[in-house]
């Protein structure tokens, strides 16, 4: 059992990490005072050390820091020394280049200074209760840089960290031989800046006819989506008139909807920049970018845009601007000549002069592919659903017990569910449209290292803006279609990019030889895929790209585990074999008069019943193996979340038993019913996680915003997500969620239901 000094250790050391420097200081305080000279007590004062200088107590930092220089601890000791240097002759660097010999990362416009970058070669010794030394995993904490010193490099704490604590960051310094980088100041990343290509060939000119094709399907799906859904609300309607007394069935709600249905959209193709102007300058805030501004930021975007209208003897894009901090960037119109260019103001202000100019060619290229005029039309469609559902989630928040919460929770849940099924038709063509984006913006710029670097930083700036709101932005989810880099995917690439190599990072992108197919619902391509792509765009134009990717896959996946993963789906076109069975064999029997079933298989219902059970039987075959038990003892915590990332062998079926400590964000009031904005912030960053919220009274929803103790299924997929086994709040109060239950409910109902219409017809 935990003492309650490594319990304020831990606490401190959250509220370190999350910025909460006082009450850091408040919490780490009495163990930095206690008289030992234990692991906790070092490392409640190395903390302090940084807490203090932090909030400007430069003072209180340096009396600290030079009690930590008595240290009997040789590794707490060099770090005090140097942090104490630092802290009393501070010196200003603009660039740093790193001296393979000596370890020492040489400032340079700084004098003849040098800022030496600690690196302890051998662990810390952690002193247990019986006295014995054992080795421990380093740890520090993000952005570990004192605040007066205003040099840019990295000041790394190696110093204990407690095996039940969740707070840890690994040394990370990715090295370029020869080469200059930059360290981005809000999450002290070490950039390449891989050169771009002074002279190049243009690519191969791409076949976009499977890009087109793909966007006539999408509007013929779309269309008949939206045609059965009113085909549906017309019989309903009249349905209800006739059970009604004194009323009478609407008959114009008898004629056939497509012909209008039809015009319908074709009008709102035509009329598409102009209401989606108005929806977004109403509801989202939406202006013109002048491009003073624009130049502002971008020299290079002003003449990118203006070449290429040029060349293909387009007016001028109308260029617009969003004020939110998320990183983002849309196209929407019907035309070239009525296209707009949307980018919000954090995408200007995060991204470099080269790397918006990169963005700002991708969306060039979807007007140039004629693949946004469809998605236009789906964000038309789509955006008033979700307008409604967010009025109906806002209507919801700070009522949980109020009389009209559950019925407001159940439209606010439908409406979602629309939307969720409106979207969800373009997401093949939303993948596939950046594929082709990232070439011709390739080739209009000369720099895939730049729009390498654009995608990464749109992620860690999404990543940014969800920890900083405590859940997901209106705008991130309502125009996620749209945008270069999906907020889904950026909520653990962007949080754990600080801890580890970009090369690392995108193993499982790139080795995994079922990556694309697990990614088949998700909005956007995996990130370690489209850098691969670009990487050989670079490669061909000679130059070094910015994260060297490779793509030889280890194939280490069995292919069992992989049909066990799908066996739900794959049970589906088995229950078809399995009908044309039937069906022949009752054919068979019927010709030779031994059996006679033509009342209930003349109709072919039976079909629908065989995929059912097909269904229910890939579910049943999976639920062992997707909820095994929870064993305590073989449970991953926080340091080992790195790894789970970055395995390049695993799928969702290998159910990773973690118990996570960490602040539980996400949306307040009906718009989170369903559990849909879940996320848990632990010590290394961001995991999505899922809730099955049915038949309970208390949810993981009412703990938002407090810290929680999770244990639940790891699930590494193209979206690494957490199914939720129990969350454990401070007062001991424990909420279960019943996964498993609900999963053997389904795959029972399903095979009731399929036995039924089989049996009946």
């Amino acid at each position: 059992m935990r003492t309650h000094g490594e319990h304020s250790l831990e606490a401190g050391l959250v509220a370190l990490k999350q910025g909460n420097y006082q009450t850091a200081i408040a919490k780490l305080t009495p163990v930095a005072d206690s008289q030992d000279n234990s692991t906790i007590n070092l490392q409640a004062r190395v903390g302090l050390v940084m807490a203090y200088a932090r909030t400007g107590e430069i003072h209180k930092a340096t009396v600290l820091c030079q009690t930590l220089t008595q240290s009997q601890n040789t590794q707490v000791k060099e770090w005090a020394e140097l942090a104490l240097m630092h802290l009393t002759k501070p010196k200003k660097c603009k660039s740093a280049s790193k001296n393979s010999e000596t370890g020492l990362v040489t400032c340079k416009d700084a004098g003849n200074a040098t800022v030496p970058k600690y690196q302890p070669k051998d662990r810390v010794p952690e002193t247990t209760s019986d006295g014995k030394s054992s080795a421990v995993k380093s740890a520090s904490f993000p952005n570990p840089v004192i605040p007066s010193v205003e040099y840019r490099n990295k000041i790394v704490t190696q110093t204990l960290s407690n095996t039940r604590s969740s707070v840890f960051c690994s040394t990370t310094y990715t090295e370029t031989a020869g080469s200059e980088g930059s360290v981005n100041p809000l999450s002290n990343i070490y950039w390449r800046q891989a050169k771009r290509a002074n002279v190049w060939q243009p690519l191969r000119k791409p076949n976009l006819f499977p890009l087109r094709l793909l966007a006539l399907g999408t509007f013929v799906a779309l269309f008949w989506v939206l045609r059965e859904i009113l085909n549906l609300m017309k019989e309903f309607i009249n349905y209800a008139l006739v059970k009604l007394p004194y009323l009478e069935p609407l008959q114009f709600l008898y004629q056939d909807p497509t012909s209008l249905l039809l015009i319908v959209l074709f009008v709102m193709i035509g009329l598409s920049p102009w209401l989606l102007d108005w929806l977004l300058a109403n509801f989202y805030g939406q202006r013109e970018l002048s491009k003073d501004l624009l130049h502002s930021h971008s020299r290079e975007t002003t003449r990118v845009l203006q070449r290429f209208c040029q060349q293909r003897r387009w007016p001028s894009v109308k260029l617009r601007i969003l004020p939110t901090n998320a990183p983002m960037a849309l196209t929407y119109g019907n035309f070239p000549r009525n296209a707009r260019i949307v980018v919000s103001q954090g995408l200007l202000d995060q991204l470099a002069d080269d790397e918006i100019a990169t963005i700002y060619a991708g969306q060039l290229a979807h007007i140039a592919h004629l693949d946004f005029p469809v998605m236009s039309l789906l964000l038309l469609v789509s955006l008033p659903i979700h307008r409604l559902y967010q009025q109906i989630s806002t209507w919801g928040i700070g009522e949980s017990e109020g009389i009209w919460y559950k019925p407001r929770a159940i439209t606010s849940s439908i409406t979602y569910g629309f939307w969720c099924l409106l979207t969800g038709i373009s997401l093949w063509l939303s993948r596939l449209r950046l594929y082709y984006s990232d070439g011709l913006a390739s080739e209009i710029t000369g720099n895939p290292n730049g729009l390498t670097r654009a995608l990464l930083k749109i992620a860690m700036g999404i990543s940014v803006d969800i920890q900083n709101s405590e859940q997901t932005s209106w705008h991130l989810e309502s125009l996620n279609l749209l945008m270069p880099v999906g907020y889904q995917q950026s909520l653990s690439l962007g949080s754990i990019a600080g801890h580890l190599p970009f090369e690392s990072i995108f193993m499982w992108d790139t080795f995994h030889p079922y990556s694309r197919w697990l990614a088949i619902n998700n909005s956007h391509p995996l990130i370690g895929d489209r850098i691969l792509n670009l990487n050989q765009i670079a490669r061909h134009w000679h130059i070094d790209p910015e994260v060297h990717l490779t793509n030889q896959s280890t194939s280490q996946v069995k292919l069992q585990s992989f049909l066990l993963q799908i066996a739900p789906f794959l049970g589906i076109p088995l229950g078809l074999i399995f009908a044309g069975l039937i069906w022949l064999m009752w054919h068979t029997g019927f010709a030779l008069r031994l059996l006679n079933l033509q009342w209930i298989y003349d109709d072919w219902n039976f079909v629908t019943g065989s995929l059912l059970i097909g269904f229910s039987i890939g579910m049943v075959c999976r639920i062992n193996s997707f909820f095994p038990d929870i064993k305590i003892a073989s449970v991953q915590n926080a340091q080992n979340l790195p790894n789970l990332l970055t395995y390049p062998s695993t799928i969702p079926v290998d159910s990773i038993s973690v118990r996570l400590v960490g602040k539980l964000l996400g949306r307040l009031g009906a718009g989170n019913s369903l559990g849909q904005d879940l996320t848990l912030h632990c010590s290394i960053g961001l995991v999505k996680l899922h809730h099955i919220s049915l038949g309970q009274s208390v949810n993981p929803q009412d703990l938002i915003g407090q810290q929680v103790i999770l244990t639940g299924w790891f699930r590494r997929g193209a979206t690494p997500w957490i199914d939720i086994h129990t969350v454990q709040t401070q007062s001991g109060k424990i909420i279960h969620s019943p996964h498993p239950i609900w999963s053997t409910a389904v795959a029972v109902a399903a095979q009731a239901w399929g036995a039924y219409i089989f049996l009946t017809g």
